[in-house]
């Protein structure tokens, strides 16, 4: 066998072998999404429990006084840990560098923290290295704990700096593989948002009483607002970019497809070239010893 067929029969076995892994992957990131989409569901109940536990505290006392903006900003940018998502960080960074020219432009101290090593480089890239780094979760069992360590470190932030405004700029899905970017204004929270809550009506007969300490009530919602937030950012983005990868091996897939079909059709033009060129050699042979006889 000529050396050109062994090459291609090499390409042809290495391309096999790519695309069992691109299938694998792609069937990987589809479990991802409906599992990140199930844990965004099942949500929906904590945060309605979360929300009507505010509108009936600012029930009995709405919000009347606008709340300063705080002179800084923590703005959490989260992104990917790994490659083959497509523009996934490229997108969302966009995004964080048209609000922080902003903030800077108003005179505000800005301060990036970044989850995942993708999006770390492209923050990098473009602003100098972030002031925080986390790792994002790797599955839906870790959110909580992913989740914790941000606060926490954001807790430890605000003992040190004063009172600061925290921002979350990521990624949501969209239709099918698409997906697109989201911000969310996490602290303070909206005066507006607010504000409507305490004006809607109670939906049952029985009023609700809460006979803990206003302020402290208000805090601790307040807080498990913003722990469901940030769970619902976490797997927001985590099934986004799930979808983002699998966009990516669909059309890795094709290329292969395409890739395989050309290697092959050229194999076994060159391969019937070669066994033509065999049949006219033993022809060729065969009509020399004729001849000599």
């Amino acid at each position: 066998m000529s050396q050109a067929l062994l090459e291609l029969q090499r390409r042809i076995r290495s391309a096999d072998d790519l695309y069992t892994v691109v299938r694998t992957m792609k069937t990987m990131a589809a479990v991802n999404i409906r599992q990140y989409e199930r844990s965004l569901r099942s949500l929906d109940d904590y945060y309605h429990t979360v929300e009507m536990g505010l509108k009936a505290v600012l029930r009995e006392r709405p919000p009347t006084r606008s709340v300063k903006r705080p002179c800084r900003t923590v703005v959490l940018v989260y992104g990917s840990d790994q490659g083959m998502v497509g523009r996934f960080n490229e997108l969302v960074i966009d995004e964080v560098e048209t609000f922080y020219s902003q903030v800077r432009a108003d005179g505000e101290e800005c301060n990036l923290w970044v989850i995942g090593e993708k999006a770390s480089i492209g923050v990098e890239q473009r602003f100098g290295e972030a002031d925080e780094f986390f790792r994002p979760p790797a599955s839906v069992q870790v959110i909580t704990s992913a989740v914790q360590q941000v606060l926490l470190r954001f807790e430890r932030w605000r003992s040190r700096n004063g009172e600061t405004r925290l921002v979350l700029f990521h990624n949501v899905p969209a239709i099918a593989t698409h997906y697109q970017q989201q911000r969310v204004d996490l602290l303070p929270p909206d005066e507006r948002w607010l504000t409507s809550m305490s004006g809607q009506r109670w939906p049952a007969r029985c009023l609700p009483l809460c006979p803990a300490p206003w302020q402290a009530s208000f805090a601790a919602l307040i807080a498990e607002y913003l722990f469901v937030s940030l769970f619902r950012a976490f797997a927001a983005s985590l099934a986004a970019e799930n979808a983002a990868r699998l966009a990516a091996m669909q059309r890795a897939e094709k290329n292969i497809e395409e890739m395989r079909d050309v290697f092959r059709a050229d194999y076994h033009a060159l391969r019937q070239n070669s066994v033509t060129e065999e049949l006219f050699d033993v022809i060729a042979g065969f009509e020399a010893l004729r001849g000599e006889r």
